[in-house]
C-alpha cells in the first residue's frame, strides 16, 4: 500500500518550561508527572504512525488522550513541538506559511463536529465556500458544490439556509463542503458526535458508501469505540498523549495490547466486528482420495469427536463423514468413503461477519465450513468457539 501520511515522533507540549518537559519525556516520565514537575501539559508524546492511501484511519481515545491535538497538528492548526508530518513524502513541519496554505487548499479538508456553517449563506454557497477561497470561478464552484450535495443525499436543498435543516443534514453539508474541494485527505474531528444515535448511524453509513466510490484518505477522530470499529480500516488508540495500540478492528478486539485496551473493549458488541476467520478452529480431516472408513474412525477416536471433514488431494472441501455411517461401511467391508459423505454442509467465506450467520450457526446440525475462493477448507465454526470469541475468552471445545 502507498503511504499517504507518515507521522514520526510527533510531540506537542503546551505551557512553559517546554525544554525541561521534553527532557522528562525522554526519561520516560508520564503526563501527570511532567505536569506536576514543570506545569507543562503533554498533548501528544512521541507518536508515530502511517496512513495508507484510500483507508479510513480512526484515532480514538477518551477526553484528554491527545486525539484532537493530533489531528490539528496534521494540518498545523496546532504547531508541533517536535517530530515530522509527511504527506506524499513532503514534510509539513518544514513548510513556509504560504507553502502550508497551498497544501491545506489542495490536499486537505476538515470536517468539524460543530458543522461550522455560515447561517446567512445558502446550503449551496456554504458548500462552495472552500472553492471560493481558492479563487474558483462562480459557475464552476457552484456546479461542484451542487454535485457534492447530490453525493451526500441533499438533492433539492441548494437554496435552503442551515437553520432550515436538521442537525444530521447540516453535518452532510459539512461533508459535502469537504468533498467539493476534492481534497486527497479528509480530516474529520468528532464529525458525528453531536448527532443523535440514529442520525449518527446514517452518517456513518453515508461515509462508508461514499468511500466505496471516492477512495479518499480519511483520518477520523472519535471517542466511540463502536463507531471506530464500524468505519475504521485501522484504529489507533491513545491514552494520555501516547499511542497505545494500532491495528485493524479484529486485531484490537482479539489481541488487545494491554489492560487499558482490554477495559476499553470489554463492552463492545463483538458480533458486529468479528469475522468467520476470527472464530474458526482447525478441523480434523480425512482425504477422500486415499483414506477409508477405518482411518476416519481412528481420527474420530483420537480426537474424541463423532465426525470428520472430508477434503481431496488439493484440500478442496468435499463434505463430512459421521461415525455411524463409517462403522456401517466397515461392517460391509467397504474401503471407500464416497457413498457416505454428507455434502449438504453450510459454508462461508473467511471475511463473513459473524452477525450475518449467527442465527444459522445456532440452528444448523453441522458446524459451518470456512472455505476460500478456491473452495479450500480453512477451518470450521462451532458454537462454543463463537461464544468464546464474543465473550472475549478463548474456549476450548470439541467439534
Amino acid at each position: 500500500m502507498t503511504k499517504k501520511l507518515q507521522v514520526q515522533n510527533l510531540t506537542k507540549i503546551f505551557g512553559r518550561r517546554i525544554p525541561r518537559a521534553q527532557e522528562l519525556l525522554k526519561e520516560g516520565k508520564k503526563k501527570a508527572e511532567i505536569l506536576e514537575q514543570t506545569g507543562a501539559t503533554v498533548g501528544v508524546s512521541d507518536a508515530s504512525f502511517d496512513v495508507d492511501e484510500g483507508e479510513i484511519f480512526v484515532i480514538m481515545g477518551l477526553s484528554g488522550s491527545g486525539k484532537s491535538t493530533m489531528i490539528r497538528m496534521i494540518n498545523r492548526l496546532i504547531e508541533p513541538t517536535s517530530g515530522s508530518i509527511k504527506i506524499d513524502g513532503q514534510d509539513l513541519t518544514q513548510l513556509s506559511k504560504k507553502e502550508l496554505l497551498d497544501v491545506r487548499r489542495t490536499k486537505m479538508s476538515m470536517v468539524f463536529q460543530g458543522f461550522a456553517l455560515f447561517p446567512n449563506r445558502s446550503i449551496l454557497d456554504n458548500t462552495a465556500y472552500g472553492l471560493e477561497i481558492k479563487g474558483v470561478d462562480r459557475d464552476t464552484r457552484r456546479k461542484k458544490a451542487h454535485d457534492a450535495l447530490e453525493l451526500v443525499g441533499l438533492h433539492g436543498y441548494d437554496n435552503q439556509l442551515p437553520t432550515q435543516l436538521s442537525g444530521g443534514m447540516q453535518q452532510r453539508v459539512g461533508l459535502a463542503r469537504a468533498l467539493a474541494n476534492d481534497s486527497e485527505i479528509l480530516l474529520m474531528d468528532e464529525a458525528f458526535s453531536a448527532l443523535d444515535p440514529l442520525n449518527r448511524k446514517d452518517m456513518q453509513d453515508e461515509l462508508l458508501d461514499l468511500q466505496e466510490n471516492l477512495h479518499k484518505t480519511i483520518v477520523f477522530i472519535s471517542h466511540d469505540l463502536n463507531e471506530a470499529l464500524r468505519i475504521g480500516d485501522r484504529i489507533m488508540i491513545m491514552k494520555d498523549g501516547e499511542v497505545i495500540q494500532t491495528g485493524t478492528p479484529e486485531e484490537i478486539l482479539t489481541q488487545p495490547a494491554d489492560e487499558y485496551v482490554e477495559r476499553f473493549i470489554e463492552d463492545v458488541d463483538r458480533t458486529k466486528v468479528l469475522t468467520a476467520e476470527n472464530v474458526m478452529i482447525r478441523p480434523n480431516t480425512v482425504n477422500i482420495e486415499k483414506d477409508g472408513p477405518r482411518i476416519a474412525i481412528r481420527r474420530m477416536q483420537e480426537n474424541e469427536i463423532s465426525s470428520v471433514y472430508v477434503v481431496n488431494n488439493k484440500r478442496e472441501f468435499v463434505g463430512l463423514v459421521d461415525a455411524r455411517h463409517a462403522m456401517d461401511l466397515i461392517k460391509k467391508g467397504e474401503k471407500k468413503l464416497d457413498s457416505i459423505v454428507e455434502t449438504d454442509i453450510p459454508t462461508t467465506s473467511p471475511d463473513t461477519p459473524i452477525t450475518e450467520i449467527m442465527d444459522q450457526i445456532s440452528s444448523t446440525p453441522f458446524p459451518y465450513a470456512v472455505v476460500d475462493d478456491n473452495n479450500h477448507l480453512l477451518g470450521i465454526i462451532i458454537r462454543g468457539a463463537v461464544l468464546g470469541a464474543i465473550s472475549g475468552n478463548e474456549v476450548t471445545v470439541d467439534e
